[in-house]
């Protein structure tokens, strides 16, 4: 097995199987809790299949998130990954590695079974097998780095939750946009910008050494997803504009709004848009 799987995945096996495990005791166990708690019981019995699946991918992305950023940010610093920045290795990478890539072969899954779209397929499989291959290992240094990225992601999760237990348009909403919007730019944009250069440059360097397939691959790679960064960013503004302007129509026109600024009957079956859904899985 050593001699077929990149060079430290058999030591980090273990943990990458507990966190498929777990991933999938949040899906089925914890998520629905979480979203009775939330909903209630009678509207969680009564939500269709595809809302309980997204109900359930997005507390696992929630919970994804809020484990792997310390994770990353401990490996920041660690001397061996930065005196080799193309193939340095340390064990405390290889549990972030294993951590992530148990979530993302467990969201795979559901994106299959439930067949969220080819693209959510896609984005599962492509970041499985980048994390798989940080085992080789290569490019540990900036595996860290780029999940750092997950910094904005709890904020868009809540942003979708807010929306699902009918809280668009409202102050708590509002507040949670600015976070997001702004740890998305910090996050994603700004450092993600840094880090995607000096990834470049480090690959370059690297490209004797690697398969020609491989070298395009990382290359086109970071561009294609540096673009949608960009390209999310302009959709998310576009979408809070249209929850906060709306929300505003409403209490100008409307005197049956609710506490939250938007009609009670709204307000139960406001649900996110498409743009919402897309950006949860980046």
């Amino acid at each position: 097995m050593a001699a077929i799987l990149p060079l430290h995945l058999p030591d980090h096996l273990p943990t990458l199987l507990i966190s498929t495990v777990g991933f999938a005791a949040v899906h089925h166990l914890v998520a629905p809790e979480f979203a009775q708690f939330l909903l209630g019981k009678k509207a969680w019995d009564a939500l269709g299949t595809r809302d309980r699946v997204g109900w359930q991918s997005h507390a696992s992305s929630l919970v994804h998130s809020l484990l792997i950023l310390p994770l990353a940010a401990r490996c920041l610093h660690i001397p061996a990954l930065a005196a080799d920045r193309a193939f340095g290795w340390d064990p405390r990478a290889g549990t972030l590695f294993a951590v992530t890539s148990g979530y993302f072969l467990w969201d795979s899954v559901v994106c299959i079974v439930h067949y969220e779209g080819i693209g959510f397929m896609v984005h599962g499989l492509a970041c499985l097998a980048i994390y798989l291959n940080a085992f080789r290992p290569f490019l540990a240094y900036y595996g860290s780095r780029f999940l750092l990225w997950e910094l904005s992601t709890p904020f868009l999760n809540i942003h979708w939750m807010l929306d699902k237990t009918g809280q668009t348009g409202s102050p708590l909403q509002f507040v949670n946009g600015l976070i997001l919007l702004s740890t998305f730019a910090g996050a994603r944009l700004a450092y993600g910008s840094i880090m995607s250069y000096q990834f470049s440059q480090t690959l370059f360097e690297s490209r004797d050494g690697l398969p020609s397939a491989v070298f395009a691959g990382y290359a086109f790679g970071n561009l294609i997803l540096n673009g949608l960064n960009v390209f999310w960013f302009t959709r998310m503004i576009v979408a809070l504009r249209k929850r906060f302007n709306s929300g505003k129509k409403d209490r100008g026109n409307d005197n049956t709004a609710g506490a939250k600024g938007r009609p009670i009957s709204q307000a139960n079956t406001t649900t996110a848009d498409g743009t919402a859904r897309v950006k949860k899985r980046n």
